[in-house]
């Protein structure tokens, strides 16, 4: 992973303003780890993906929990009546609570997977459209997978804070985009890039030969639009570790930063700012009153509200 890649990524991790720092960084590690486990169960059961991950990393601190690093039980389930296998006695709500063990981390999917899908509490979430992971949240805690009050809302957070619906449109492993191009493309595009949302916009980072009209061909927004968006050339062609963005910027950035403005970082320019924070070039200009012709200097304060 190159350095300018890597401090975006902790940025954006940064501003989703949930758990700290290590935790932030886990959840999206977990996201990539698992994503596609949690869309083959989907694929299998009519379980959405979102709802899969987002319970594992929940229910699992991302995979750090001791019940999922000693037991491979991601998803909190407990022994009940028809558990045969290995258990691991833990408080829970009650001091001596016994959770399932398994022997590697698909098969705790798996059975997360069966565990829903073959019991008759949560018949009613299978008549729900596999996209509605509100519904599918607010449903699980109707049916009493779990006794905390704010599970549903917890759940959605995080599936909206890590766009985790953008696993619900897969088929057979692949995006639903606008424009299909071959199933062999579509697969290994999507298993490359990650849809992240920064101040409201949604973004790709460029890998090693992405071009503007590859992007455009799998995610259904035209070349020329690309360039608009991101503020480039007709003649800028497109380079490892670049931010793309799928839609426009913003005039100022996230409410989170109104008090925070930005220090100035070796290197960085108004346009990497710019990308940075998902803010138009010609606003940061303008929210901070400074021309056109500023180059900014490492320790300088650029305000982005």
């Amino acid at each position: 992973m190159n350095h300018r890649f890597s401090t975006f990524l902790i940025f954006i991790i940064a501003i989703s303003g949930v758990y700290g720092q290590t935790s932030r960084d886990a959840n999206w590690s977990y996201v990539e780890r698992y994503k596609d486990m949690a869309v083959d169960q989907m694929q299998r059961y009519r379980i959405p993906a979102s709802i899969t991950l987002a319970q594992g990393i929940c229910e699992s601190s991302a995979g750090r929990s001791r019940l999922a690093r000693e037991g491979h039980n991601h998803f909190g389930i407990k022994v009940g009546v028809n558990w045969k296998g290995p258990y691991m006695v833990m408080a829970d709500d009650r001091p001596n609570d016994r959770f399932r063990v398994y022997r590697t981390d698909d098969e705790s999917f798996e059975d997360h997977s069966r565990f829903l899908h073959n019991n008759k509490r949560y018949s009613s979430l299978f008549n729900l459209k596999i996209t509605d992971y509100k519904a599918w949240a607010h449903g699980l805690k109707r049916c009493g997978y779990a006794t905390n009050p704010n599970y549903a809302p917890m759940l959605i957070g995080v599936i909206e804070r890590y766009n985790l619906s953008q696993f619900d449109s897969y088929s057979s492993g692949r995006y639903h985009s606008k424009k299909r191009s071959t199933d062999q493309e579509e697969t290994e595009f999507f298993s490359e890039h990650i849809v992240y949302k920064v101040n409201k916009c949604y973004l790709i980072v460029a890998n090693s030969g992405d071009t503007w009209e590859r992007v455009a061909r799998e995610t259904g927004v035209s070349a020329s639009k690309l360039r608009k968006y991101n503020e480039r050339p007709d003649n800028y062609l497109l380079r490892s570790g670049d931010i793309v963005y799928l839609t426009k910027k913003r005039s100022k950035g996230d409410k989170s930063l109104r008090l925070t403005p930005h220090r100035v970082e070796p290197g960085e320019s108004m346009y990497d700012i710019s990308q940075r924070y998902a803010i138009k070039l010609k606003s940061l200009y303008k929210l901070n009153a400074l021309s056109p012709d500023y180059v900014p200097q490492v320790g300088d304060f650029i305000w982005l509200r």
